[in-house]
């Protein structure tokens, strides 16, 4: 049972399209989109559903209201669980997992507080685009916590270990001017300036092979858990298996005869 009966997960995360982006909305903005079940569920069950929609090519995750992308988790889920109780809570699929592992690109965007849970959770994605007026941290350990979601995992593999035991070790919040020097997003930019810029940016990959996508992503994320003689053994592999594609051959003719691509996705 969510921890607030009164939201489905289907109110909990709203889905709409844009061409061929999706945008999943966290929807909670009077509890500053806190990560509750509801939420978890909601963006299961879109994941699940989207990722069979050949419609749609690169997913865009955010937050609803300018005050907050997710602000952590919902604290009050945490209050009188037992340890048991909590490790089934954090049961497998995690969203955060699946998000890492979706075999479409995530772009993440951060219009305002992105702390705990909500950190790790564009962590998980490919890419951050955040608002200049947005914050970022890992204060679980202010609760006498550390971070649940990867954030002792992910965060290290995306930043370097220093900067990320400094946000984890203390809990403190970062802007995001500085959030761009050490690498946790790729692009800041105003305000009034966000969604544009995270359409413009998912609408030019999804416009490109939704096999290659898949591929590429699969290869470059290999390079988290490979050593490099063993990635580039797997990128040779995938690229190779690409050669087995229509998209392939389609490029490869649209590139000589100077014309536009279409794209089959096989």
């Amino acid at each position: 049972m969510p921890a607030d009966p009164s939201q489905s997960s289907e109110q909990a995360v709203l889905c709409r399209t844009e061409g061929r982006v999706a945008i999943l909305t966290i929807n909670r903005p009077d509890k500053l989109n806190a990560l509750n079940q509801a939420v978890e569920s909601g963006m299961l069950e879109h994941l699940e559903r989207l990722a069979d929609d050949d419609g749609v090519g690169c997913l865009v995750v955010t937050g609803a209201g300018e005050k907050s992308f997710v602000a952590g988790a919902d604290i009050g889920e945490f209050e009188g669980r037992s340890p048991l109780e909590q490790r089934q809570a954090m049961a497998f699929p995690r969203v955060f997992d699946v998000m890492a592992d979706y075999p479409k690109p995530v772009v993440a965007m951060i219009g305002g507080f992105c702390l705990g849970g909500g950190c790790e959770l564009a962590s998980s994605c490919d890419l951050r685009i955040a608002s200049s007026r947005a914050r970022f941290g890992q204060p679980e350990i202010n609760l006498g916590l550390l971070p649940g979601g990867g954030g002792t995992q992910r965060l290290p593999r995306l930043i370097g270990m220093g900067q990320a035991m400094k946000l984890i070790l203390t809990g403190a919040m970062i802007d995001a001017a500085e959030a761009l020097r050490i690498g946790l997003v790729d692009e800041v930019v105003e305000p009034e300036q966000l969604e544009a810029r995270c359409l413009e940016l998912a609408s030019e990959i999804a416009s490109k092979s939704p096999v290659a996508l898949r591929l590429a992503k699969e290869a470059t994320r290999a390079a988290e858990r490979l050593p490099l003689g063993d990635g580039l053994v797997y990128e040779r592999d995938l690229f190779a298996l690409a050669f087995s594609t229509e998209d392939k051959v389609e490029g490869v003719q649209a590139f000589l005869a100077k014309r536009k691509p279409s794209w089959k996705g096989r």
